[in-house]
């Protein structure tokens, strides 16, 4: 019984079938997953969750046959093909016209605050796309904006980072929830500015000079 041992030159359809038999078993861990890549992705799974189609599926198994599908991958022919594939052109070629041109608009990789501060949104959680910003950044903003067709979460961070309160209701949370952070933060942080009217306060990132 002769032992098994790759071909030199595959027939080119037998190795278009092999890899795509390789991709159903293994799944998309054969392909090159970058940051940029994976973080194309959330933002495409957010977009999906909160306006529906025709924004792309890129769940395992919808973006498994998208992607086993496109040209790219279909052109693979081998494992070392397949780790050199370009993901996040692969993706992005899965979006029609219409949602390539608003991709930014709607998902965002950053978000500009009130003090200037372009921030990373966080799309781990597609539901909920979440911007982990200090409180004094975000004084004077009368609403966090419209991501994927939803407010978005702010996750509201103390001078030390540390998350004090999380809202997608930031007029309220001036209302309802700030009074409570600014009792228990002043004296923590005094030099941080703690105004009794946040929503019409100039936001910082600078803490006051050490007397």
């Amino acid at each position: 019984m002769r032992a098994a041992r790759p071909l030199a030159d595959p027939d080119a359809p037998a190795a278009a079938a092999a890899v795509a038999e390789g991709l159903r078993r293994e799944g998309l861990a054969l392909l090159r997953w970058t940051p940029a890549a994976t973080a194309l992705r959330q933002r495409l799974a957010a977009a999906r969750a909160g306006l529906g189609e025709p924004w792309p599926a890129v769940d395992d198994e919808a973006l498994l046959a998208a992607l086993a599908a496109s040209p790219v991958v279909a052109a693979a022919r081998s494992r070392a093909d397949l780790a050199r594939v370009d993901v996040a052109a692969a993706l992005r070629a899965l979006l029609p016209w219409q949602q390539a041109a608003e991709l930014d608009a709607v998902v965002p990789e950053r978000v500009q605050v009130p003090t200037g501060s372009q921030l990373r949104v966080d799309y781990t959680d597609p539901a909920v796309p979440t911007l982990p910003v200090r409180v004094q950044e975000v004084f004077g903003w009368a609403a966090a904006p419209v991501i994927a067709g939803r407010p978005l979460r702010l996750q509201l961070l103390s001078p030390a980072s540390r998350v004090v309160a999380t809202t997608a209701d930031l007029p309220g949370f001036w209302v309802t929830g700030y009074p409570a952070v600014r009792s228990e933060l002043r004296g923590r942080y005094p030099r941080h500015p703690w105004p009794e009217d946040p929503a019409a306060a100039a936001p910082t990132r600078r803490a006051k000079p050490r007397s």
